[in-house]
């Protein structure tokens, strides 16, 4: 059976062999899902000419440096179809072999269920949740040109050893999913010309036709979106079906060579074809074949239907050849040119691989601000000097906010926008390589993009939006901690301290449900030098972190000294002792954020009846967790059971701290409309409250 690559051989070279990729392909993908009894067959069969199309003759990559920095970037954006890359990857002599297809969705196996960033080599990011694929392929695609525009500014775009395409795969799903419609909306603002899109509009999903909800006009969206638009049909009108290979062909190469838009290419499939009784249909969308209709589907290729994992190893060699030499010649094209661009910008090649190796420049902390002791400073206004203070020493660090640039204090002063030119505003002007970033009211699609740029690995984003709002980017900063990303995520307005935004803008749950994400650092500073720690301490750990920020001014205490309190070079430990008595203390009082003040406040009052208080500074609880057990016994000794948590949320997350014996002030209702004093006052956020805490805990304690 052919897939019509015969018909063109001037524009598209194609042969029998790639013919028998494509059959071994398919039946890999049918074979894998019934072997381990779940996946999803349907688009990896379906869509496998596609997916080897773009493997062996568009996508530059080398199969044995995954990490080459001219490389394309392919990103599965239908990770639930991860059998479409496994395959292509096995074809390419990639990373997987035979062995690994059949351990598909295996225990430790090299191809779990949807493709993992960090885990499987080849594999750009973690996609599966549907419209994240996309989404991240944005800040794929913006990183090269800022990219281009820090390491190779003067060379004229797509002439650049930093420029790349970057390939996305997407299912109907991934289109339905808001977080592309956000992303791809901002990607046509940005003119992304390194952006290719293939969509399988195949019309299936769970659900089985997709017209029960889901028939608009995608593409007219798109252009609408200013992407520029193609369509392959692949069925007919007459109900015929053919794999036209050299028209996708040909549609990619004009993707290709349009470069001052994003580009979508609808391909119009049958799901699972050719499946007898099983192809389009929503049963073969995530579910095995069974036996029947695998038999039929290895009869209808012209393949043994008795056998399993029947792979044309002549074909798979014949892939492998092609892929490699295709590697070579990229290479061989590419690296002079690097070599040369190395030998010119000498400065700029050592300041490539200080960013590759991760570390930061010698003495990078200098730059660091300093606060005037005694003066009432909102952390999110400390945070913004420490972005203005690092801007020029730290050019891989690069970021936005999601419309409340002002507020999130996330700008970089006298920094250019990162937009086309035409795009420049009376407020705000910039270029293609600028530095500061505007997601628009799209905080899920900022979280995604962020995702993007810190995979690519050659900048430090962060972005900002009031932490109520972090809400709609869950999805983003799940996977960011999943993968283990060094995003940073700058969340103003943290408390009821918000005011009279009332209680749909007042965080209440947010620190809790956020300190429940593994591998997510949750930072809540508790004045301005703490801020200052706090950025330190994220920018030297590169992980996933979260500066949750004041909108209120906060006191700034002398630290050190005569002062009576500790300096900051606890808050890298997550807790340390802020203020200590002599001995063994009556109770500890803990606090992060703004309500730090009240357990110093109430320590003085405490100690004028006698009682004994040590306060303790809990910034980052998940860097605590983290300290060897003899430094938190240090900070929280097992034998003091008196203990109080005090913080403008749900106290759930401090349940462990405080112990049996131990009180909550906490807040466990929502806020409403007034003054962020008055708020704080009626809920008994002051020091007369967490005295009497104290006393109960003391008492409980006994």
């Amino acid at each position: 059976m052919g897939f019509n690559g015969m018909e063109a051989e001037v524009t598209l070279k194609w042969n029998e062999l790639d013919d028998r990729a494509v059959k071994t392909a398919k039946i890999l993908s049918a074979d894998a899902v019934e072997n381990v009894g779940s996946g999803h067959p349907g688009t990896a069969i379906s869509l496998a000419p596609a997916a080897y199309l773009l493997f062996q003759r568009h996508l530059r990559f080398d199969p044995k440096d995954p990490h080459w920095l001219g490389r394309d970037r392919f990103i599965l954006s239908a990770g639930h179809s991860s059998l479409t890359q496994y395959c292509q990857m096995y074809l390419a002599g990639q990373t997987l072999e035979l062995e690994d297809i059949k351990a598909l969705r295996s225990q430790g196996s090299l191809t779990p269920a949807h493709p993992e960033y960090g885990h499987t080599e080849g594999v750009e990011i973690t996609t599966g949740p549907l419209g994240t694929g996309i989404a991240s392929a944005v800040g794929f695609a913006m990183a090269a040109r800022r990219a281009h525009g820090v390491f190779d500014p003067e060379t004229p775009m797509g002439e650049s050893v930093f420029d790349h395409n970057v390939f996305v795969v997407s299912g109907d799903g991934c289109l339905q999913e808001g977080v592309s419609a956000e992303a791809c909306s901002l990607a046509g603002t940005q003119k992304l010309g390194n952006l290719i899109l293939l969509w399988d509009d195949n019309h299936i999903s769970i659900e089985d036709d997709t017209d029960i909800a889901f028939t608009e006009d995608v593409l007219a969206r798109y252009e609408a979106y200013g992407w520029h638009v193609q369509r392959v049909d692949w069925l007919s009108e007459d109900g015929s079906y053919s794999e036209d290979v050299v028209a996708l062909d040909a549609a990619i190469e004009e993707a290709k060579a349009v470069t001052d838009k994003p580009s979508i290419i609808a391909l119009r499939t049958i799901i699972g074809w050719p499946t007898p009784g099983k192809q389009n249909t929503g049963g073969i969308h995530g579910s095995k074949l069974g036996t029947q209709a695998l038999r039929g589907l290895k009869e209808a290729l012209g393949t043994n239907p008795d056998a399993m994992f029947d792979a044309d190893l002549e074909a798979v060699e014949y892939a492998r050849q092609n892929a490699a030499a295709r590697a070579a010649a990229a290479k061989a094209e590419w690296e002079p040119r690097f070599d040369a661009w190395k030998a010119a910008n000498p400065e700029k090649a050592e300041l490539l691989e200080r960013i590759q190796t991760g570390a930061l420049p010698e003495g990078w902390e200098e730059a660091l601000p300093s606060f005037e002791d005694g003066k009432a400073v909102a952390t999110r206004a400390a945070s913004g000097k420490v972005i203005a203070a690092l801007a020029d020493v730290l050019p891989e660090l690069w970021g936005g906010s999601a419309d409340l640039a002002g507020s999130n204090n996330t700008l970089m002063p006298g920094q250019p926008s990162f937009i086309p030119e035409e795009r420049n505003t009376k407020a705000f002007q910039g270029n293609p390589f600028g530095r500061n970033l505007h997601f628009g009211v799209r905080e899920f699609a900022m979280g995604t993009i962020m995702n993007g740029i810190a995979a690519d690995g050659l900048a430090r984003p962060y972005g900002g939006t009031f932490f109520v709002f972090s809400d709609f980017m869950r999805g983003a900063v799940r996977l960011a901690a999943l993968m283990d990303l060094p995003v940073t995520y700058v969340w103003t307005h943290d408390s009821i301290g918000v005011g009279e935004d009332g209680p749909t803008h007042q965080p209440i749950e947010h620190l809790a449900s956020y300190r429940a994400i593994p591998n997510l650092a949750v930072v809540r500073p508790s004045d301005a030098n703490e801020t200052v720690a706090a950025w330190k301490a994220v920018l030297e750990q590169r992980h996933p972190a979260a500066l949750v920020l004041s909108r209120q001014n906060l006191p700034n205490p002398a630290r050190g000294g005569e002062s009576g309190l500790a300096g900051v070079e606890g808050v890298v430990k997550g807790a340390y002792v802020l203020a200590d008595v002599e001995g063994t203390p009556d109770v500890i009082l803990m606090a992060s954020g703004s309500e730090v003040q009240y357990a110093l406040e109430a320590r003085e009052l405490l100690s004028a009846e006698g009682v004994k208080a040590r306060v303790v500074s809990v910034p980052c609880m998940e860097w605590f967790e983290a300290q060897p057990e003899e430094y938190k016994e240090s900070v929280l000794p097992a034998g003091v059971r008196a203990r109080v948590s005090v913080e403008a949320g749900i106290a759930l997350s401090w349940r462990g701290l405080v112990g049996d014996a131990g009180r909550c002030v906490s807040l466990e209702h929502f806020g409403e409309s007034a003054s962020g004093d008055k708020l704080f006052a009626d809920y008994g956020f002051d020091a007369a409250h967490v005295v009497a805490a104290a006393k109960e805990s003391i008492a409980a304690a006994k």
